[in-house]
């Protein structure tokens, strides 16, 4: 019983999201009264008029989504290198150096993971303001980096100890030295959880907005999330809600499409990091 009442919750959830999807998709081919009147028909002024993407096109001109996609690709990029790369080796030397007061440390570390941005984010913009790294893509970027790093290192902690001791102490009779051993033997063997954690970071700082809107004031800094949020104050005031819906779509469908290619690789990511 208890079966089937989770399963038949999984669907419904399931089908609803497919259903948003769908109507999200149809939307955006969509004039503003089709929107209101046939909200989950298929768009007919897509066929009639042939310009099946000016909805699109506008969300991209209005809002400056061109300029925007580039920086948010090369900020949510760098981003999710940097936090892999500083998380990586923090992550190995909590899990397989014995360092002492590792547990209490990890356990530290996670809570940052359960503190709501909403509640350190006037601190945080005091602090930046001293720094003078408001307003700066610099600034928004050493964010991104702070705020990922305690779940970062949280999944590849728990990844790193699924991996064999074995070969640990097979390096050191060798005289490998710890850097090196994590260097030529635990970075190629966990390549799969920090995959996963890449893509996770990627995802998350794709779609952030919180941080952009308080932090970024000038246009030129603009990521797609804070963009979208100048793009609903003009396309509410012109009725251009097929516009704002593409500018949604903008956003939204391209980390959908990456999350589905490789759903596989971060489930396994994940579960395997659960290991132990």
């Amino acid at each position: 019983m208890v079966r089937f009442v989770g399963r038949t919750v999984i669907w419904l959830f399931t089908a609803v999201n497919i259903l948003l999807l769908y109507w999200l998709v149809a939307a955006s081919f969509k004039t503003p009264l089709e929107i209101f009147r046939d909200p989950f028909g298929l768009p007919h002024t897509w066929f009639e008029r042939g310009q099946p993407f000016r909805n699109f096109l506008y969300a991209w001109n209005q809002a400056e989504f061109g300029h925007a996609f580039v920086l948010t690709v090369v900020l949510t990029a760098l981003a999710s290198v940097s936090i892999v790369l500083i998380s990586a080796p923090a992550a190995y030397a909590l899990s397989r150096l014995g360092v002492r007061g590792s547990g209490p440390l990890t356990s530290f570390i996670a809570i940052g993971m359960g503190v709501p941005i909403q509640t350190v984010i006037i601190p945080l913009f005091v602090g930046m303001a001293q720094l003078k790294l408001t307003n700066s893509l610099f600034g928004l970027f050493l964010l991104y980096v702070a705020l990922s790093l305690p779940f970062t290192i949280f999944l590849l902690t728990g990844f790193f100890r699924t991996l064999p001791e074995e070969l640990e102490e097979a390096a050191a009779l060798d005289g490998a030295s710890p850097l090196r051993t994590f260097v030529r033997i635990t970075l190629p063997l966990a390549k799969g959880g920090m995959i996963t954690a890449l893509i996770l970071n990627a995802i998350g700082l794709w779609n952030e907005a919180l941080l952009a809107i308080v932090f970024i004031q000038d246009t030129s800094g603009f990521t797609l999330a804070r963009a979208l949020f100048t793009l609903y104050g003009a396309a509410t005031y012109q009725s251009e809600y097929g516009g704002l819906i593409a500018g949604v779509a903008i956003v939204v469908l391209p980390m959908l499409v990456l999350y589905i290619v490789l759903a596989r690789r971060i489930i396994s990511g994940l579960t395997l990091g659960a290991g132990k």
